[in-house]
């Protein structure tokens, strides 16, 4: 720095020669005089310049708050009307503050000041409500002056200071709750003055404020006497689209609620859909019993087979078109009349599915060699395509002896035969009398294969003859000395009584999970078996059953079998949507000491989660998949176990939410960089699990990146998923990918064999089935389907272990997902009818004012017609009413009495 008696000097820039600077001008005011520096100068504060108008109206409140504070009683009254009038005719911009609230802020700490001096009376009463409004400008986080003068002036006309008033005041009795609630003080005056804001909130289209201040003081269930004829359905749609943004139980709540809603008002098809959500099959029942119209009757029954619950019906009933529709007979009648529309019913071969003309002509004959593998494949891919048609060109033909099955070997023998059920699926009358014959054979495989197609013909449809229970549950076949009949009986049990919850099968199975003499893969199957008959329903027996296997020490050395995963996902099952009911098994499992008690753990705690997109789970779960095992563990399958299902169940939670669905996929990308072999060959598989049937682009280019990893396992399991989340759909990006990898993979015979199943899976049902296991405008998760791909998804972690070895069959799981993804329109006789409909993407409506558009994008078509995922479909004009609350899957149509044929 330069010294103080030296002048500043700077280098001239020409010559580099130091000058020195010469001293600023110094700055003067107008007449001339030098100001220092440390002098302002004198200028008027800039104002906002104030409209004659304005200046008028600063001037008038100024001399009402001055008559205010005045000693004089005899003005309080009218000063205090006044600037209330004031206040609500004021009229301002949506964004602007208006200007009497504007102008009386300055004097707000003064008025405050004079409410307090004021005596109890009429007038003060009057100054709070003046006071609670002026309240809204001066509110933050601590003072809730608002809320604080309206309890001190209450009042029945608080609609009258306005909507933005309104939802203020709202606002603050929540946060205020809140307080309370966490100081345990009583909060009676608060949900009092709630209640009141409700009737104007629902009479100005509010409802979503409505249901938010409820469900903020925790009184939900009162909204039902507030509604009417015109706003029940908004209110009912907004909680309904709420429920997967809350946690237990506040989500339990909302649903039950909006079933009264939709009760009380005799919406019984959207009230049924409620009832199913929650699982609860009493309120099934009831809502079932509600109602005496038997047109109503028949689509609340297609609903509920949908989703595969079993109810009661009355004795007169149990013969009609009631129990028909209960039972899904008539869907193999629905799925061929689809079909046939379509021009779809003419078989597919293999051939045509694999274009073999289109690989490269130098791997050509190497994809299509005549093995007994190749040809097994050719069996699941020809099931898959032509799957509940019921006529195909290999297994389906006159003689014995031409049938595909005599082309495999082995276990292969088993599958194939077992595709048989598959091609006549939902069809248990023709199904049947085509298997039987397999079922006199020698051949044990082909036998046991038998036993697996009956139990998938009849997989969804119920009859009172109930053929699976007589053939499957026989004890020449349960007892059978083959292993192979008996775990296919097992396993056609589990196919075909899937959600029925049939406590005859108790009997039958239970003993077999317990016995410790008998092969861990049989027992595992029965548990699995079990499982899947009970799922999502927390049944004891079998529970207890499970875990006092896992505690039994004959089983020690059994427990280490590579079976074991399924037992353990038996227990899962019955657990399924269970939420918090699942932490007894926790607590229980700690307690066992065995490398299988965590990845169990894991299994039914995903398993109870499943479809919330609970984020704590997902974190809890990432965790896991983020701990690093050593190398010299002994239990180190169990650890590579825990991670692989934590992946896995990353996705089975976040499933059905989209937010969620874009963060897990961001979160897979990273396990794949960073996780370790057993987790990174689960990745692709929880791709698949995340949006089955929905090809997204995102997600298939990211699996066919993975289809050529380095990790052979990790490629297999890609190749899957990218099957999965094209099943059903005929995509044909994903026909050309899967037809490179047909080429690229033509000496690798494990992976060759998956693309053909992935081939298989894409085509399914012809492009006419899905696998989602959301349904119902993708508010319903099926339990049996989604636990149908847990176990195919479970089985695929050790791909070489069981679906590339010799347990293939495995794949047949699968058929509890599967589902017409259709819209089949019919009269009240339940025979079809055509009628034109707009198909388009589906748009989220909730909180919209007026009657919004539901769809977008759409075009006119005549039923039956395909819906996507995410597509929508919705009546052209008026001449039909629908009976159910969404058109997809069987809808029966009422004609509209109103409708005139001029109106077109």
């Amino acid at each position: 720095m330069a010294k103080e008696d030296e002048k500043p000097t700077s280098v001239d820039k020409g010559k580099g020669k130091a000058v020195e600077e010469k001293p600023k001008e110094p700055k003067r005011d107008k007449d001339g005089k030098i100001i220092k520096e440390d002098e302002k100068l004198d200028l008027p504060p800039v104002s906002e310049e104030l409209s004659e108008e304005d200046q008028q109206l600063k001037s008038e409140l100024d001399m009402l708050v001055e008559r205010i504070q005045e000693s004089d009683t005899s003005l309080y009254k009218p000063a205090l009307e006044a600037i209330k009038n004031f206040i609500k005719t004021s009229t301002s911009s949506m964004t602007a503050v208006p200007k009497p609230l504007k102008f009386l802020r300055p004097h707000y700490e003064q008025l405050e000041k004079t409410y307090e001096s004021w005596p109890e009376g009429e007038d003060k009463v009057s100054f709070a409500d003046m006071m609670s409004v002026l309240g809204m400008t001066y509110s933050d986080e601590d003072r809730h002056d608002c809320l604080k003068y309206r309890l001190l002036s209450p009042s029945k006309d608080l609609g009258s200071w306005g909507h933005e008033y309104m939802r203020h005041l709202a606002l603050e009795i929540g946060q205020e709750f809140q307080n309370r609630l966490n100081d345990d003080k009583p909060a009676d005056d608060l949900t009092d003055l709630a209640l009141t804001l409700v009737p104007f909130f629902l009479k100005h289209n509010a409802e979503a404020d409505v249901v938010d201040i409820l469900s903020e003081l925790e009184m939900i269930e009162q909204i039902v006497e507030y509604l009417d004829e015109n706003t029940f359905s908004r209110v009912a749609l907004y909680m309904v689209s709420m429920v997967p943004l809350l946690t237990y139980p506040d989500n339990d709540r909302f649903l039950r609620t909006a079933y009264k809603i939709y009760s009380q008002y005799k919406q019984y098809t959207p009230a049924v859909v409620i009832a199913i959500r929650l699982n609860d099959k009493d309120l099934i029942q009831e809502a079932f019993d509600a109602t005496e119209d038997k047109s109503i009757k028949k689509q609340m029954a297609f609903l509920i087979a949908r989703q595969r619950v079993v109810i009661d019906l009355p004795e007169d009933e149990e013969d009609g078109e009631l129990a028909e529709c209960l039972s899904n007979t008539r869907l193999a009648d629905y799925f061929k009349h689809l079909g046939k529309e379509l021009n779809v019913l003419d078989p597919k071969t293999p051939d045509d599915i694999y274009k073999t003309h289109l690989e490269s002509s130098r791997t050509a004959g190497l994809t299509n060699t005549d093995s007994a593998r190749h040809n097994l494949a050719s069996a699941f891919v020809n099931a898959f395509v032509n799957a509940g048609f019921g006529q195909d060109k290999m297994m389906l033909v006159d003689e014995d002896k031409n049938s595909w099955v005599w082309r495999t070997k082995d276990e292969g023998m088993l599958s194939t035969a077992a595709s048989l059920g598959l091609l006549m699926q939902w069809d248990t009358e023709g199904g049947l009398d085509k298997i039987d014959r397999y079922t006199y054979l020698e051949e044990d495989q082909i036998k046991a294969g038998a036993m697996l197609a009956s139990g998938i013909v009849n997989s969804g449809v119920r009859s009172d003859a109930d053929p699976a229970m007589a053939l499957l549950g026989d004890t020449d076949n349960l007892e059978n000395k083959s292993v192979q009949i008996r775990v296919a009986s097992i396993m056609g049990l589990g196919l075909a009584y899937a959600g029925s919850n049939k406590e005859e099968l108790l009997d039958l199975l239970l003993p077999i999970v317990g016995d410790t003499s008998l092969d861990m893969q049989l027992s595992a199957m029965a548990a699995l078996a079990l499982g899947m008959i009970f799922v999502g329903s927390a049944q004891s027996d079998v529970s207890e059953a499970i875990i006092q296997t896992f505690l039994d020490e004959d089983r020690t050395k059994q427990l280490k079998d590579k079976w074991t995963r399924f037992m353990a996902l038996g227990l899962a099952l019955l657990f399924f949507g269970q939420q918090e009911e699942v932490d007894v098994i926790l607590e229980t499992l700690k307690a066992i000491d065995h490398p299988m008690s965590k990845p169990t753990s894991v299994l039914a705690e995903v398993c109870a989660w499943a479809g919330t997109g609970a984020v704590l789970k997902i974190q809890q779960l990432l965790h896991i998949c983020n701990e690093h095992f050593e190398e010299e563990n002994e239990d180190k399958k169990g650890d590579e176990l825990l991670q692989a299902y934590a992946v896995i169940g990353i996705s089975l939670v976040a499933m059905g939410e989209e937010v969620g669905q874009e963060m897990v996929l961001r979160n897979f990308g990273h396990l794949m960089h960073y996780g370790e072999a057993n987790i990174r060959k689960a990745v692709p598989l929880a791709m698949g699990l995340i949006s089955p049937s929905n090809p997204q682009m995102k997600v298939y280019d990211t699996l066919s990146r993975y289809s050529h990893d380095n990790d052979n396992d990790v490629a297999i399991n890609a190749i899957f998923a990218m099957g999965l989340l094209g099943a059903g759909t005929n995509n044909a990006r994903l026909a050309q990918l899967l037809r490179q990898l047909a080429s690229y993979y033509s000496r690798d015979p494990n992976a060759l064999f998956m693309v053909r199943i992935a081939q298989g899976l894409l085509h399914m049902g012809k492009g006419t089935v899905s696998v989602n296991p959301f349904h119902t405008d993708r508010q319903v998760l099926s339990r049996v389907a989604a636990a149908g791909l847990l176990t195919v998804l479970v089985s695929l972690i050790d791909a070489k272990q069981f679906v590339l070895a010799d347990s293939h069959y495995l794949l047949y799981f699968m058929v509890a997902a599967m589902q017409p993804r259709f819209l089949i329109t019919l009269d009240e006789e339940l025979k079809p009818v055509t009628v034109n409909v707009r198909v388009g993407q589906a748009v989220d409506v909730v909180g919209q004012a007026g009657r919004p558009k539901t769809i977008t994008g759409w075009q006119t078509q005549s039923t039956p017609v395909l819906l996507a995922y995410g597509e929508r479909a919705e009546l052209e004009d008026e001449q039909y009413i629908s009976l159910a609350s969404t058109l997809e899957g069987i809808v029966i149509l009422r004609k509209n009495p109103e409708w005139e044929e001029d109106q077109k």
